[in-house]
């Protein structure tokens, strides 16, 4: 007998699980997985079938509050892209839901030049 997860934690990776059997990052296209916690936002760049990442930027080394990071976070992680040629990414939402700094982060990636 299985229990049903109670935790939020849980419930997201359950999520998470869901979106990641449905998406795959090539090295043309690289997964761009974001992940926040309690204090910052951090996102990368995932080519899945080399099993490489190719780009990385965390709030941590930003500071700020997390709209800033979510924000400084996806003008990092999109001029490093640029500057290792890729211009076109699979948005990977990481099992949280598609509003607030999630949102703020892809919409500002999309600005930056990165294509989803």
């Amino acid at each position: 007998m299985t229990t049903t997860p109670t935790s939020k934690n849980s419930l997201r990776l359950r999520r998470h699980a869901r979106v990641r059997a449905k998406v795959r990052g090539t090295a043309a296209r690289p997964r761009l997985a974001v992940f926040k916690s309690n204090r910052y936002v951090s996102a990368q760049l995932i080519d899945d079938e080399a099993g490489k990442t190719i780009a990385a930027a965390s709030g941590k080394t930003i500071g700020g509050s997390q709209g800033e990071q979510a924000k400084k976070v996806a003008e990092a992680i999109a001029k490093t892209a640029q500057a290792a040629g890729v211009t076109q990414a699979v948005f990977d939402r990481g099992g949280y839901q598609y509003t607030g700094l999630i949102k703020m982060l892809a919409d500002t990636a999309r600005e930056h030049g990165l294509t989803f």
